[in-house]
């Protein structure tokens, strides 16, 4: 069998490149070692937060903006409500820089957005303390995707649009010039004119002499606390999900009662996706008490209800990578999006989509050149 194109990874990134590569005529293929949605994922994991902030930088808030009507079509077509308006609160500190811009940035493109000053923050949202926060940005029609199910759904309506499914995993291809087919580790061949390899962590360990010191794979620890009997302070509707990015940590409510979810968003040790353990380092809970002490005292000796290992895969500022493969015409790299490219995932696939048909406009920021050696993340 020979497709138009194979689609390596049916995280959010290849399951969506796979859907609108389908929408756009081509016979698509889509392979996945682990399974759409896996835990070992990037895109695994109950939620993600979907927000149009970015600060200054547009190109992700006009993305975003596109991306959400796209989910919003995708859950209306397979009937499932897969995202919750929780609202996202961005709090911000006197001479706040990021967040200025932020503010001035969804003022641009129309987004619905509110400027809450001290008082009203403490007035709206007793459950925190907001120590040096002086204001906040509330986009009140934000909120968290169902992020496992949502995967899961996009690749069963890209099967249902015609996309080829197949479990299994491949080896690294080592062809130069032109690739003609990929191998699977349990021995078939897959043939196709162009090749999309959106494998997200597993993308170091697929092109090493390429990528290495290009993608950063970390460690990063998920922690639900369960909330008081009786509290729905916690719940939806009454705390949003909200980020702090001066501090680097960001919480969601307790959503279909899993527990009050927190993160610290800085970047962890390294790590391997393949076989590394998923269990919560000491530290990590450590850290996130010593945090809850100063935010959210309430819930400081709360009990862990349950935690996840996950990684990101991040480029050096945090910009996509998108781009054709320098030693092969006929493969592209879809990747460096964790932290905050699961919103995205739709407008990724718009654009790998255009790029491989040859419609598509570079986008710079998104290029193997603009990519650099040296860790200091720009893009949240």
């Amino acid at each position: 069998m020979f497709y138009d194109v194979a689609v390596v990874g049916a995280g959010v990134f290849g399951a969506w490149s796979a859907y609108q590569l389908r929408l756009a005529g081509a016979s698509v293929l889509l392979i996945d070692a682990y399974g759409p949605g896996n835990s070992r994922a990037s895109s695994g994991g109950e939620s993600r937060i979907i927000r149009l902030g970015y600060g200054p930088d547009e190109i992700y808030s006009r993305s975003a903006q596109r991306s959400f009507t796209l989910w919003q079509q995708l859950f209306e077509k397979t009937e499932q409500q897969l995202f919750q308006k929780t609202g996202v609160l961005w709090l911000a500190r006197d001479e706040d820089a990021y967040c200025e811009a932020t503010l001035a940035t969804l003022s641009r493109i129309n987004a619905n957005i509110e400027r809450l000053d001290r008082d009203e923050l403490v007035r709206r949202f007793p459950q925190l303390e907001f120590g040096p926060t002086t204001w906040a940005i509330l986009e009140p029609d934000a909120g968290v995707l169902l992020a496992r199910r949502a995967v899961q759904a996009i690749a069963a309506q890209a099967q249902a649009n015609g996309v080829e499914y197949v479990q299994d995993a491949i080896v690294p291809p080592v062809a130069q010039g032109k690739l003609s087919s990929i191998q699977t580790i349990s021995g078939n061949e897959i043939r196709a004119g162009q090749f999309v390899f959106a494998c997200g962590p597993w993308l170091p360990k697929l092109f090493p002499e390429l990528l290495a010191g290009l993608i950063y794979v970390t460690r990063q620890e998920v922690i639900f606390l369960g909330v008081p009997p009786g509290d729905g302070s916690f719940n939806p509707g009454v705390m949003p999900t909200w980020v702090d990015f001066n501090d680097l940590v960001y919480a969601m409510p307790n959503l279909d009662g899993r527990g009050f979810k927190i993160a610290i968003d800085a970047h962890g040790e390294e790590f391997d996706p393949d076989s590394g353990d998923r269990v919560v380092s000491a530290s990590g809970l450590q850290a996130v008490r010593e945090y809850l002490a100063k935010r959210v005292p309430r819930l400081v000796n709360a009990p862990v209800m349950e935690t996840r290992v996950c990684q990101y895969e991040n480029t050096s500022n945090g910009d996509f990578l998108i781009d054709r493969h320098p030693q092969f015409e006929n493969v592209w790299i879809v990747g460096g999006g964790s932290g905050h490219g699961f919103k995205h995932g739709p407008v990724v696939g718009e654009y790998v989509a255009r790029m491989i048909s040859g419609d598509g406009v570079e986008e710079s920021r998104f290029t193997l050149a603009t990519k650099a050696r040296v860790q200091q993340r720009k893009v949240y």
